[in-house]
């Protein structure tokens, strides 16, 4: 398998922790939702279960407000069997809803009322028992003694000729001794729940899917960005990099004419002129004339030494290879203040081992360079140079308090140019800032590589 480029990586470090993040955020809304969901559903059911159960109360209150008038009248003096008679036929005819109907028992356990199921009326369902074995009539009658209440159980339902659950609430009647109650069949409530569950499923299930969906085209309008972004970032750097290999060629061979233009129309015509010189006085020995042609061929051959020197220096300075950087900087310093009326600060600190040998000759031609700027273009009078190190890292700071300039006036400067490419060409970092009549601050960063040997070569 093939080894990822460096680009793959980078857009999978940038994607993986978001997709990562997304997918953790999705599920964390989907657990949230789904016990949102269970919540509503068991209030629902509460809320549902509590409404009946007011309902069946509300219920046995309005048949015993309709009975109410009968009882008064066995206290009136009616007879206890026609009074009987009566509620029986008044319960009877109570019905509500599908299923709703009221019924009564005797405290023995005789069914006295059942409109659903007549055939029941009469009989003594005191020892009657459900599907798991609760005795339905003893039940209901203790709780009809204990000021009334709830009772679930297992019941037939009319309309489904099946054995349901049944909540019914009952009371006891105190002047008959009778229990009268009613109640409503919970498969209706379980129907309705079910109903509610699916449809906060559905609900939840729509979620999910539009979350997905929005997390499928937020990422890919994420990987397209990145993608687009690296291109772009890849395509600018390949490009900076072509333009500072030409610009190092370019400056390279702008180097090496210059090199040849000097040693041509320089020093070869100095000891050209001083053979010629030699040539006389060989000619004219011993005569006066030839003796001011030796003093003037050691003119020139002085004068062809100091160019020499001159080029010598510019290529490679001796003082930096001989005392060091601290010696060298000072040295360019020392110029400067023979030359102008310039007040230096300095603040050169370097560690006792001396800098690998590209650093410290980039320092050396950045700094130069900007005193070059300097002695053109700033009519500073006050210049400060700040060489430090840490232990992974070099600084060179040099700042005067000249005319200044925009960076758009001098962007294009072969001046700035060359020193941020010199710096650029070793990994650092090079910024600089001015100010119109505010003055120039010049600033690089190189790290300080411990691989990086002394002879590493000129930059």
């Amino acid at each position: 398998m093939p080894a990822l480029s460096l680009k793959a990586k980078i857009l999978l470090l940038t994607i993986l922790p978001m997709v990562a993040l997304s997918l953790t955020i999705s599920w964390l809304y989907q657990r949230q939702a789904k016990e949102m969901a269970e919540q509503q559903v068991a209030i629902f059911q509460e809320n549902l279960m509590t409404s009946r159960r007011e309902a069946l109360k509300n219920h046995v209150q309005l048949a015993m407000n309709s009975i109410t008038p009968i009882l008064e009248q066995l206290q009136a003096g009616m007879e206890r069997s026609q009074v009987e008679y009566r509620i029986k036929h008044q319960l009877r005819g109570m019905r509500y809803g599908t299923d709703g109907y009221f019924f009564a028992y005797t405290a023995e356990g005789v069914n006295l009322v059942h409109p659903t199921q007549p055939e029941l009326e009469g009989r003594d369902l005191y020892d009657l028992q459900d599907e798991n074995g609760h005795y339905i009539i003893r039940e209901l009658l203790d709780v009809s003694r204990n000021s009334g209440g709830y009772y679930q159980y297992f019941w037939r339902k009319p309309t489904k000729g099946s054995d349901v659950t049944k909540l019914s609430y009952v009371i006891r009647i105190p002047e008959l001794g009778w229990m009268i109650g009613t109640g409503l069949y919970v498969d209706d409530i379980a129907k309705e729940i079910q109903l509610m569950e699916q449809k906060v499923a559905s609900n939840v299930r729509k979620s999910f899917w539009a979350s997905t969906i929005l997390l499928i085209v937020t990422l890919s309008m994420v990987v397209l960005i990145v993608t687009l972004v690296n291109m772009h970032t890849t395509q600018m750097a390949d490009q900076r990099l072509q333009q500072l290999a030409n610009r190092s060629v370019t400056f390279q061979v702008f180097q090496r004419r210059n090199f040849a233009r000097e040693l041509h129309d320089g020093i070869n015509q100095l000891l050209v002129s001083a053979k010629l010189r030699i040539n006389l006085v060989e000619k004219q020995w011993p005569q006066e004339k030839a003796l001011e042609h030796v003093a003037k061929a050691a003119e020139q051959l002085n004068i062809a030494i100091q160019e020499v020197r001159r080029i010598s220096h510019n290529l490679r300075p001796v003082l930096l290879d001989d005392l060091g950087l601290e010696a060298a900087l000072n040295g360019l310093l020392d110029e400067l203040e023979e030359q102008l009326p310039v007040h230096t600060r300095r603040r050169i600190r370097l560690p006792m081992e001396r800098l690998p040998d590209a650093i410290e000759m980039t320092i050396y031609r950045v700094v130069q360079e900007a005193l070059t700027n300097i002695r053109k273009h700033a009519q500073a009078n006050q210049i400060l140079l700040s060489v430090t190190t840490t232990a992974n890292k070099a600084i060179l700071v040099m700042a005067d308090n000249g005319s200044g300039f925009t960076l758009e006036e001098d962007n294009s400067g072969i001046g700035l140019m060359n020193m941020r490419e010199r710096v650029e060409l070793l990994g650092g970092k090079f910024s600089v800032r001015s100010r119109k009549a505010r003055g120039t601050l010049v600033k690089a960063e190189f790290q300080l590589n411990p691989t990086m040997s002394r002879n590493s070569g000129e930059v």
